[in-house]
């Protein structure tokens, strides 16, 4: 048997990995498209601005892209080391995406190279906003790629388990389970959304720091409206993914809602404190979990009752739910509130107080990003792979994880710190008002 400290430091490990690359994977996947309408808005305005944002994002989304790089390999190193067994039952069926995952990635860093060293090679800005679509398109699918070998872990398929080995093994039927399309759409979304946000909050913040340049406001106004299109869609996806888990993770979705026992009518449990099997203080929404579950108020939600409890997974994912979902509704509201007020001209838009609303929004996008990716991996357990491996049966029996734990610990300390630094000279060194003289722009 497994030393279960050991399976607690392998876990451990994964987590802290995962949490601190999905910000890196996260900004890898949406800033490309940023980028991308800053300089199609730009050229079709005949605006500096947009050029230039579309520039100085493109330098800073290089240091992220060299980092994403290191905790991605750290990922890969860490599958094969943490989690041995895994990757020999997975690593024979679902291999292809995680290979493709690669070749995208290569193909959006090829692109992306030619891009930002052909800035004052064409005369017409068109033909290198086309290097942009290859660069967005290869990020896209690098996301694809790899959700898609988790959503393999959540409803594995292709392949059968004969005697513990595997027969009529079909890697495309693996890439395309039933968890694939929410899942693979939410991320992709998300990524999106957040990029949106995160930059969008960067402008806010210098903003909210005396500025009153043109550049800024512009940078503010298109990251907030795609943010909005992107924070509803996510609200759309998260309908269809409640749909999903209702009909082929209904465990996960019960205890993201503690909803121990099986009812029709059921309503959504939002917040609160869980005394046993009793909810406190909870906000409880009438019919919603029914209609989240299965798009009708009066029907039956699977409840925790109908599963053994060492197949039930931690209480804890419903703060995590909590957490995603209500930031969710914040800044969509909140991105609403400032697209209206824009069109309107509402002084309080452009208040300091409001102005740092929108500055805390990139940061509090990343935690819902966090708090998803925490609620999707604890809502699996105690399976790696759902159904047929769990995670205590996958994890390695090395006696040395725990010092695996304190040396990548201080990789990604070194990894963040080093990233803010890098990035904060990066931009102090060359300020949008010294751009801008150097092109001929001026300050408004």
């Amino acid at each position: 048997m497994l030393d279960g400290d050991t399976v607690f430091n392998s876990r451990l490990l994964t987590e802290l990995t995962l949490s601190f690359h999905i910000i890196y994977a996260t900004i890898g996947v949406g800033v490309p498209l940023m980028i991308m309408i800053a300089q199609w808005v730009g050229i079709k305005k005949n605006d500096e601005h947009y050029i230039l944002l579309a520039r100085r994002w493109a330098r800073g989304f290089v240091i992220t892209v060299a980092v994403g790089v290191v905790t991605g390999t750290a990922i890969g190193l860490q599958l094969s080391l943490l989690w041995p067994k895994f990757m020999e039952l997975a690593g024979n069926v679902i291999a292809l995406p995680l290979f493709m995952e690669v070749f995208a990635f290569f193909f959006e860093a090829i692109f992306l190279g030619i891009y930002l060293y052909t800035w004052d090679r064409f005369e017409d800005q068109r033909k290198h906003l086309a290097l942009l679509i290859p660069v967005a398109i290869g990020a896209g699918l690098s996301a694809v790629f790899i959700t898609m070998v988790n959503s393999f872990m959540n409803a594995p398929q292709g392949f059968d388990l004969v005697n513990g080995e595997l027969i009529n093994v079909n890697p495309f039927l693996a890439m395309f389970t039933p968890a694939m399309p929410t899942k693979v759409s939410h991320v992709v979304a998300t990524a999106f959304m957040t990029a949106a946000f995160l930059l969008a909050s960067i402008a806010a913040f210098k903003l909210v720091r005396g500025s009153n340049h043109a550049y800024h406001k512009k940078a503010l106004f298109m990251t907030m409206k795609i943010g909005l299109i992107f924070s509803i869609a996510t609200a759309l996806i998260g309908d269809f993914s409640g749909k999903y888990l209702a009909e082929y993770q209904p465990e996960k979705l019960a205890a993201a809602e503690w909803h121990f026992d099986t009812s029709e009518q059921a309503p959504l449990l939002m917040y609160g404190i869980l005394d046993g099997e009793e909810v406190k203080y909870a906000l409880e929404i009438p019919f919603a979990l029914s209609i989240l579950a299965h798009g009708d108020p009066s029907a039956e939600v699977i409840g925790l009752d109908q599963f053994p409890e060492d197949e039930t997974p931690p209480m804890a994912v419903h703060y995590l739910f909590d957490i995603m979902v209500t930031i969710g509704v914040w800044m969509i509201l909140l991105s609403l509130v400032y697209w209206v007020g824009t069109k309107r001209k509402w002084a309080f838009i452009n208040t300091k107080p409001f102005l740092w609303l929108l500055a805390l929004g990139g940061p509090l996008s990343i935690i819902a990003i966090e708090a998803g990716w925490w609620m999707a991996e604890l809502g699996r357990q105690p399976w790696i792979l759902r159904g047929i491996m769990r995670t205590s049966e996958a994890a390695t029996s090395s006696s040395h994880v725990d010092t695996m734990l304190l040396l990548f610990a201080g990789i990604y300390l070194i990894l963040g710190i080093g990233t803010v630094v890098v990035l904060r000279r990066m931009f102090k060194k060359n300020p949008v008002e010294k751009e801008l003289m150097e092109k001929g722009g001026e300050e408004t």
